[in-house]
C-alpha cells in the first residue's frame, strides 16, 4: 500500500454565478488596488490522505466517496480530483 494525497477541487461550472468571487473583485475595484485582475473565481478545496495499491484506485476511491456524500452538486459543479503519491 501507498500513501496518497488527494485533492478535490469544487467550483461553479462556466455560466454559474460565483457571488463571493465578485464581491471580493468589487472590493478590490472599489480600493483602486490591483487594477490588472478582471476576474477572480472561488472554489472549494478538500484534502484526503488515502492508503491504496495504486493512483488511479486512490483517486477512484475518493471520486466514489464524494459522490455517495454528495459533497458537491453535479448540476452546477465542476470537480477536479488530482492525485499526488505522499
Amino acid at each position: 500500500m501507498t500513501t496518497y494525497n488527494v485533492h478535490v477541487t469544487i467550483e461553479n461550472k462556466p455560466g454559474i454565478s460565483d457571488p463571493e468571487g465578485e464581491t471580493i473583485l468589487n472590493d478590490l475595484v472599489l480600493k483602486g488596488t490591483h487594477k490588472s485582475v478582471s476576474k477572480i473565481k472561488t472554489a472549494k478545496m478538500l484534502k484526503f490522505t488515502i492508503d491504496e495499491s495504486d493512483k488511479e484506485t486512490a483517486q477512484s476511491k475518493v471520486q466514489e466517496i464524494c459522490d455517495d456524500l454528495r459533497i458537491y452538486n453535479p448540476m452546477v459543479s465542476k470537480v477536479t480530483v488530482d492525485v499526488f503519491e505522499n
